[in-house]
């Protein structure tokens, strides 16, 4: 069978677990063409691990160059070759070997631009168990398109904001689509900035949360607090969605009891993310309070509160 797919992923110091991430692909029920590992001068033996494997093309980004936007563009104009291409992040691996056939799947009609996934986080002792996947139902298949932009923008800002919840951890795209549409020059969000444009060009895209990968970041209370100033800015400006106020204590109280009832944690472990959810709740309430704040005063209170913050969130933990 003729491979339809590339993978691209932009890689840093990935040591632990790109192998993972690699050796997943490579077990697909569908092979892909190639993997093309957009490399920003890593120095921790990824290079090495990457030279093991005949299907991987890396291509060099200086580390200044780099955007969220135009480095994933690379991949695809300048190294891509098969007719689909596919998205996702060096310390994600796919949950099984069906992955990219599910995503194929979503391509139903020839409208369909781009197909996304869902990430899920895996029961492991190194995750969070508050944040361990626990279905209860079936996944769906959802498909969104519209008429024209003027359809999508009398949408509610929350409902613009949940269609284009797009995610490059695994989402699969016509390569046609993206040289047409390519990933704008943006620092953080490229995904939900491409699915925007795509909803409002007439483009349909798809929701597949069957074809799933296991992701995780352990985030530190400053990680959370700019990530959420960061991300709620990007919401505000594409869609004008201000979230609400968490009820923090509910929240916690709502922690608190899944890990008591966990069974197989330890009473160390459960304190220890008892601390981890209270820090993270904490970190989150208080940066939607300060972007609800900065957000009444329009473009340029989010901007200032967004210069404050920095404005790409440091790197997170990684486990693996």
């Amino acid at each position: 069978m003729t491979s339809l797919v590339s993978v691209v992923i932009p890689i840093r110091n990935e040591v632990n677990t790109i192998e993972a991430c690699i050796q997943g692909i490579l077990r697909q029920s569908i092979p892909v063409l190639e993997i093309i590992a957009l490399d920003s001068c890593s120095s921790d033996g990824t290079r090495d691990i990457l030279a093991k494997y005949p299907a991987v093309r890396v291509i060099d980004i200086d580390p200044a160059d780099f955007n969220h936007g135009l480095t994933r563009n690379v991949g695809v104009i300048a190294a891509s070759r098969a007719d689909y291409v596919l998205f996702t992040v060096a310390d994600a691996r796919p949950v099984d070997d069906h992955w990219i056939e599910r995503l194929l799947s979503g391509f139903t009609d020839g409208e369909v631009s781009a197909v996304c996934g869902q990430q899920i986080v895996e029961h492991s002792p190194q995750t969070n168990p508050v944040e361990w996947f626990r279905p209860v139902s079936p996944p769906q298949v959802t498909r969104y398109q519209f008429l024209d932009a003027g359809q999508f923008d009398r949408l509610p800002s929350g409902d613009k904001a949940s269609v284009c919840g797009w995610d490059n951890v695994t989402a699969m795209y016509r390569r046609d689509a993206l040289l047409k549409m390519p990933f704008q020059p943006v620092t953080y969000a490229e995904d939900m900035v491409w699915a925007s444009e795509a909803v409002r060009s007439g483009c349909a895209l798809v929701y597949a949360k069957a074809a799933r990968v296991y992701h995780f970041h352990c985030e530190s209370p400053e990680f959370t607090y700019r990530r959420t100033l960061i991300v709620s800015s990007f919401r505000f400006r594409e869609f004008g969605y201000i979230p609400n106020v968490p009820d923090s204590l509910r929240n916690v109280a709502r922690a608190v009891k899944l890990l008591v009832r966990e069974r197989g944690l330890t009473a160390g472990e459960r304190l220890g993310w008892a601390r981890y959810n209270c820090l993270y709740q904490i970190a989150f309430a208080k940066a939607v309070r300060e972007f609800r704040k900065a957000a009444m005063e329009g473009a340029d209170g989010v901007t200032r509160v967004i210069e404050r913050a920095g404005m790409v969130p440091p790197i997170p933990k990684k486990y693996g």
